[in-house]
């Protein structure tokens, strides 16, 4: 869900996304066909769910892929409105829908308006490489960290694990800084532990930051338990000396393990370069020593925990914006540049200590970052724990909704499967995020509602002639912009949405035999027959 606005008398006004001019775009669709090439000469190639991340990026957010037609209840005005891929990989208009979509449904309905602190986890590279490749293994590592977590405020609260209980939401982010496969886990926990008092009501106990100590004994004891853990389940095997990966070997058509273990490590995949540190442009001075400034870090044995953010109970406003920061996409686009060799430089998010503030990809090894990075197909990234599971006896009484296993002693109206499972509408993403009201006509403020859903090819073409055709002529010339108020014309409005946001209406236009919609190409002309229209924006 990209969104530009501009502003006007009434507020901010929706503007089209235009995916095909953005330089992440334009890399995908020139290098992603030379980049499968590359791979099929070595004998190998992506597995179907990669390639169907790349093919659905590609048609995200064009109209020539299919469309929604929304016209103004007043004075007709349409706009048409792509449909998005709705991926996990990398789309940075579908990864900002999820962003709003998650943090929304995080803040409203699940997490209570208490204390909240993150706690970020990060591993080992070898480690990395195994929850890439094998995401039931990440999932008992997740386990034992929680179990551990959550035994830690029990105890530090003054009662045993079994007295007492907290909750947390975990994400999966699999991206670092760099556009490296970097899996990592950021767990919203609560800052405290439920109890019970004896009348059978809940009470909670907070508990006071943890200093570095303390971090320190707990990252020394996730090691263990992980490892042991791993272990246990005939991942890894180690000696009195070593440790290492226990792994069937790869079959050799499989081009992920390649690109997995280059872009876990840092080093180049593809070319005459392949297995080589990336290239980072160092542009500020090295920071000397050790940083000490942050006393809530941790690390041992490859593993680090932090857990120096957090937010107090009436901060409903930081509690959302840190919950888009631990769902937010893999890509940055606006960080993304090209050199004028045809480089790709990425800008890090904040420098490393060592003055790298870019790191530098040829073409091809910047697709192979960007496969790495897809997850499969069926592998939840988003967890719940503790009372803020779903089937937790406590949780109807803790979470905002209310619902789940208990209740509060009031009846919750009972909804629907559709109900239960709907998303927010792409119009109230906008509003929500960037204040951006897409339901009022731009030019009336009347009320805009989606009329029909264009599909056929065949179809699609003959929209898009005529209104490129109209446009041509009523558009003016660009030229300087201007600072006065904005000029309406006849151009194309788009905006990346998913089908499934709009069932069918009742009084929605039907099919007919020939694949038209009724009443429109009644004439040669494709579109003089339809209702008055000012025109399409």
């Amino acid at each position: 869900m990209h969104a530009h606005g501009r502003e006007a008398a009434g507020g901010l006004v929706y503007e089209r996304h235009r995916p095909e001019e953005t330089q992440l775009y334009r890399l995908v669709e020139r290098h992603y066909p030379a980049f499968v090439e590359h791979l099929a000469e070595q004998g190998k190639a992506l597995p179907a769910y990669v390639e169907k991340e790349f093919e659905a990026y590609l048609k995200c957010g064009r109209l020539e892929h299919g469309f929604l037609r929304a016209r103004c209840e007043s004075c007709h005005c349409e706009r048409l409105v792509a449909f998005s891929c709705k991926r996990r990989g990398f789309c940075p208009s579908c990864g900002a829908r999820r962003m709003a979509e998650t943090a929304a449904l995080l803040a409203d309905e699940v997490l209570p308006a208490l204390p909240l602190r993150q706690w970020v986890i990060s591993f080992p590279f070898a480690l990395r490489f195994l929850f890439a490749s094998c995401p039931e293994a990440l999932a008992r590592a997740l386990e034992v960290i929680y179990r551990l977590l959550a035994t830690h405020l029990a105890h530090k609260a003054g009662f045993a694990r079994k007295e007492a209980a907290t909750g947390a939401v975990t994400l999966v982010q699999r991206f670092g800084s760099a556009l490296n496969l970097n899996i990592h886990l950021h767990l919203l926990c609560l800052d405290g532990v439920y109890v019970q008092r004896p009348d059978g009501g809940l009470r909670f106990r907070r508990v006071k930051a943890p200093d570095r100590e303390e971090l320190e004994c707990l990252v020394r004891r996730i090691a263990e338990r992980v490892g042991g853990a791993l272990e246990r389940m005939g991942l890894l095997a180690r000696d009195a000396d070593a440790a290492w990966l226990d792994l069937p070997p790869a079959e050799d058509a499989d081009a992920m393990t390649q690109l997995i273990g280059s872009s876990v490590t840092y080093r180049i995949a593809l070319g005459p370069q392949a297995g080589r540190k990336a290239l980072m442009l160092r542009t500020i001075t090295p920071l000397a020593g050790e940083d000490l400034t942050n006393e809530r870090v941790a690390k041992a044995y490859g593993f680090s925990l932090h857990a120096g953010v957090g937010c107090e109970a009436h901060q409903r406003a930081l509690r959302e914006r840190l919950c888009r920061y631990i769902a937010r996409p893999a890509v940055a686009e606006q960080r993304l540049t090209v050199s004028v060799q045809g480089k790709v430089v990425y800008l890090l998010k904040t420098p490393y200590r060592d003055g790298t503030t870019h790191m530098v990809f040829e073409p091809l090894d910047f697709i192979a970052r960007l496969a790495a990075l897809v997850p499969r197909p069926r592998v939840n990234l988003t967890h719940y724990h503790g009372v803020l599971a779903p089937n937790h006896r406590w949780r109807a009484e803790v979470t905002p909704a209310g619902r789940g296993r208990g209740s509060r002693g009031t009846a919750q109206p009972e909804r629907s499967a559709i109900e239960r499972h709907a998303a927010m509408t792409w119009a109230q993403r906008l509003k929500r995020v960037f204040d951006i009201d897409v339901k009022s006509c731009v030019r009336c403020g009347g009320a805009v509602r989606v009329i029909a859903s264009i599909e056929e090819p065949a179809l699609i073409e003959r929209i898009l002639a005529h209104v490129r055709e109209r446009g041509a002529k009523v558009e003016p010339a660009r030229g300087p912009l201007s600072t006065g108020p904005p000029v309406m014309a006849c151009a194309l409005s788009c905006l990346c949405v998913t089908k499934s946001f709009y069932p069918p209406r009742a009084d929605s236009p039907t099919r007919t035999p020939a694949g038209h919609w009724p009443g429109w190409f009644a004439s040669p002309h494709p579109i003089a027959a339809s209702p008055p229209c000012h025109g399409v924006i």
